[in-house]
């Protein structure tokens, strides 16, 4: 599969006539809950030539390619990259973070990692992970006779974000075990949820059954608690530095 990522990759290249900078696996297989049928979900950050940027024309900074059923690639043109790290965007964030790399600069690699460093915000990370968490507990869990067991995963793994942010442990890694294993004390709760990623990743179909009630109360009473830690940065990272970065990367 790496070898066919790579080929769909230069494939993009030539036909957006763009140089991909950086490319690397986002996803279940990322995140380390893979079952054995899990789709690939390739992200990527691409720039173009100079001249792409010189038009009074708002134009598409985001290429998407649904391969098929097994594999999804999509990615970000470089100054919109650059806009969502001024913002301290988190799944941008753990793009840089993911163990399964397809394809990089590395000179490009270490400068936008530090980048991220610097532009980093635990507060507008925080907010953003319990927003995706409530949004997940109340589409898919709260309340519900009956819920498809993997939306727990889905909604564990913001709120274990939460937690190493609260911790001041600096920025989320991506492997959801390092969360768990960091921020979830022994008990019921962490054996319930260890149990449930053990079936996902044995390739057991999680398919709808009643809800687990040790993961349920635990998600009810911790969102509440979040939210009241909750006190987003209203201001972002400034621009200087990041155009500076910009101009640099553009090929001529």
């Amino acid at each position: 599969m790496i070898r066919r990522v790579r080929e769909e990759l230069a494939k993009i290249e030539t036909r957006e006539e763009v140089r991909v900078l950086y490319a690397c696996e986002s996803g279940s297989r990322a995140w380390g809950f893979a079952s054995t049928d899990s789709d690939f979900d390739v992200r990527f950050i691409y720039v173009h030539r100079r001249d792409w940027y010189l038009s009074i024309e708002d134009r598409r900074d985001v290429i998407e390619v649904p391969i098929d059923d097994e594999l999804d690639i999509s990615g970000w043109d470089l100054r919109k990259a650059l806009a969502l790290l001024r913002k301290s965007n988190p799944p941008l964030l753990e793009w840089l973070k993911s163990p399964i790399i397809y394809h990089q600069d590395p000179v490009f690699t270490e400068e936008f990692q530090a980048l991220a460093a610097e532009c980093f915000s635990p507060a507008r990370c925080f907010a953003h992970y319990l927003h995706m968490a409530a949004g997940n507990w109340r589409a898919y869990l709260r309340e519900r006779s009956m819920v498809k067991l993997k939306k727990y995963l889905y909604v564990f793994r913001p709120v274990l974000g939460c937690r190493w942010i609260e911790r001041r442990t600096g920025q989320v890694p991506m492997l959801f075990q390092e969360l768990v294993d960091a921020v979830l004390e022994d008990g019921e709760v962490k054996d319930a949820l260890q149990a449930l990623v053990a079936r996902k990743m044995a390739g057991v179909e999680l398919d709808e059954e009643p809800p687990v009630a040790v993961l349920s109360d635990f998600l009810e009473s911790e969102l509440v608690r979040l939210e009241a830690l909750n006190h987003p940065e209203p201001s972002p990272h400034g621009t200087e530095e990041l155009n500076r970065f910009l101009r640099r990367w553009i090929a001529p």
